[in-house]
This record gives structure tokens, sequence and C-alpha cells, in this order.
């Protein structure tokens, strides 16, 4: 078993890209190479990378920059050279199916409907490595996913998502300390102080176009279903 943690962050390279929804794996990366005093500008693997030593580790910080869905080259081709196991690979990236002010550690599980994940479990024909999901926000019915996650933060909603990137550091630190468990027990009930209370009609309108999300979810995938051959 390699000794080795790569710790990815999903995003798109770019300054068009830079504080964009989607882009909060990159986010955390550029954190933790701060904090870890490493220079993450190594162009090797499809990717940046940095190395360097943290919690008695040897730790690779990565940004791939192949764009969100082809992320998984970068991912195999370092899993390839280091013979990784997949306990040893850290991925954090955003998520648009948890509440904003959250984030959620887990130690495996399906790449659900996020397309750069989905590039990695692909590519590695695994799902049994961690994972770090932050939210993002949740879109209007009326608009389209992409455009969604390729929008900027609100300034109300920028500093709720510098605190998850905060948290975020926190739960990479646990997992190389003490394991993706103590890193769940720590965060995944955690919610930031820092998100505004909405008012009566604001919570109102949050319910609407949560059931309106639904029924649209609903009707798309009852469609895939139905032109199946």
């Amino acid at each position: 078993m390699s000794g080795l943690y790569v710790i990815v962050g999903l995003g798109n390279p770019g300054n068009h890209y830079e504080k964009t929804r989607h882009n909060m794996g990159f986010r955390v990366v550029d954190r933790l190479a701060r904090d870890w005093s490493i220079s993450v500008n190594q162009v090797k693997w499809k990717a940046l990378v940095g190395q360097g030593q943290r919690e008695g580790h040897k730790v690779l910080l990565v940004k791939p920059q192949t764009y969100m869905n082809l992320s998984g080259q970068a991912v195999q081709a370092i899993q390839n050279f280091y013979k990784l196991d997949p306990g040893h690979l850290i991925v954090v990236y955003d998520d648009i199916d948890i509440e904003l002010g959250t984030i959620r550690v887990k130690g495996h599980g399906s790449a659900g409907s996020h397309n750069g994940m989905k590039s990695i479990v692909s590519a590695l024909s695994t799902t049994d490595f961690p994972r770090i999901r932050l939210a993002v926000g949740r879109r209007m019915a009326s608009q389209d996913l992409a455009d969604f996650v390729l929008s900027t933060f609100t300034p109300e909603e920028e500093k709720v998502v510098e605190n998850e990137v905060d948290m975020a550091c926190r739960a990479v630190e646990t997992i190389l300390n003490q394991g993706v468990e103590a890193a769940m027990n720590q965060v995944n009930g955690w919610v930031s102080d820092h998100l505004p209370k909405p008012t009566n009609e604001e919570e109102k309108e949050r319910i609407n176009q949560e059931k309106a999300r639904r029924n649209q979810e609903a009707f798309i995938k009852e469609a895939k279903r139905c032109g199946e051959k």
C-alpha cells in the first residue's frame, strides 16, 4: 500500500470558471496548498500538481486540467503511476443535492449526477475511495443545470461557501489523521453559522421551488425510461 495520499479537487481550468459553483474542488485544493505551503504549479498527468508532507504522510494535491467531464483521465494516470490504494485517494467536489451550508464525507459510493465523478469512477472502475462534497445551492426549476453550476455565488452565498471550504479542509486533515469515519462524524452534521435566516416569503418560495424541481426530475426520469429501447 502506498503511503501517499492524493487529494483531487474537481473543477474547470481558466479564470473564467475560477469562482463558479462547479469549481469548489479547486478552491479547497487552493486553500490546502496555501495552508500547507505547497505550490500546485507542476504540469503533469494532465493536471496541475504539488507534493509535500502533512500529518506524517506524503500528499499530492491535484487540479485536473482536462475540464470536468474528463477528470478521470488525470486521476487514472496518477493512480497508474503510483499504484495508489483507492483508500488513499480523496476527491473533493461540488454537490447540488445537499443544502447550502453543509458538506458531506463518505468513504465510498456512487458518482451520482456529477460528471467529474462519473469520469473518475469509469476510469478507475471502483467507487471505493473517500470523497468530500460541498453544497453550492439549489437551482430554480426554470434554470438550466449547466448554467447554474457555471454561475457565480451571490455575496451572501460566498460567505457561506467560504465557511464550507474551511470545514472541507478540516475534513481532509481529519482523514489523514484519524480516517474517514472520524471525518464523517466530525462534519456530516455540521451546518454553517454564516447562513442568513430566510424570511417567511423566502421559505415559502424555497419550498415551492423544491417541489417544482422534484416534479421536473421525476418527469425527466420517466421520459428517459419510456424512451428506452
